[in-house]
């Protein structure tokens, strides 16, 4: 994946693990990468079980006073993947009536979220994006939401599949990372790290590279794949 790339259940690519290694060059410290539900992020972060969490944005989380942000870091997008066979959806209205493939415990658009509370499209949860593509492939989603150089790169890993994107761009958004109070470097020197690996165009580089390399990273095997 573009942000978080594992091999043999380690995160070894990806912007994470780029990031990861400027940081411990310039700190002289080590990096660990902790697995954690989306729902025990901002406990962990506060407790200081977690120093550091990217790919974030102040209004995912319920107490974004809790924590320091750092600059912002790149611009992101969601967007829905659909069959072509079926019509373009183009809007919100479009989806009423249909069920949305989606990602445990992600908050989306403001009017996207009222749409599920109140039932004109059903939320479905799925593990990962390999079993939503799948699960959309075989009709039994009817779009998939997620991170636009997400979808691109899961859609690269399986070219077979009948997939296109939406013209829909559901929500444009810039990205961040969260430092919890117990990190243990002063906050405005790893501000300074990051800002400085965006503007020399490290940080998009290593997206574009993380894109480029999903045609040679075998997608896993999912339960819907069986």
């Amino acid at each position: 994946m573009p942000y978080v790339g594992l091999a043999q259940q380690q995160v070894r690519h990806g912007l994470a693990y780029q990031v990861s290694q400027e940081i411990s060059k310039r700190f002289e410290l080590p990096v660990e990468f902790v697995e954690t539900p989306n729902n025990r992020l901002e406990p962990y972060l506060q407790q200081g079980r977690l120093h550091l969490i990217c790919n974030t944005n102040p209004e995912w989380v319920s107490q974004p006073q809790q924590y320091h942000w750092s600059p912002a870091l790149y611009d992101e997008q969601d967007v829905l993947l659909q069959r072509m066979d079926q019509p373009e959806l183009t809007g919100l209205a479009s989806l009423y009536g249909k069920v949305l493939g989606t990602s445990l415990g992600y908050i989306y658009s403001q009017p996207l979220m009222s749409a599920f509370s109140t039932g004109q499209v059903a939320r479905q949860d799925v593990r990962d994006l390999d079993t939503s593509l799948h699960m959309l492939d075989r009709q039994r989603l009817d779009a998939v939401i997620d991170m636009q150089r997400n979808l691109a790169y899961k859609l690269a890993q399986h070219p077979q599949m009948q997939l296109r994107f939406s013209p829909w761009v559901v929500q444009r958004y810039q990205v961040y990372c969260a430092y919890s109070s117990h990190l243990p470097i002063p906050a405005d020197r790893l501000d300074a790290l990051l800002l400085e690996l965006r503007d020399r165009r490290m940080i998009g580089q290593w997206l574009d590279e993380a894109l480029r390399s999903a045609m040679d990273r075998p997608a896993p095997l999912s339960a819907g794949a069986r």
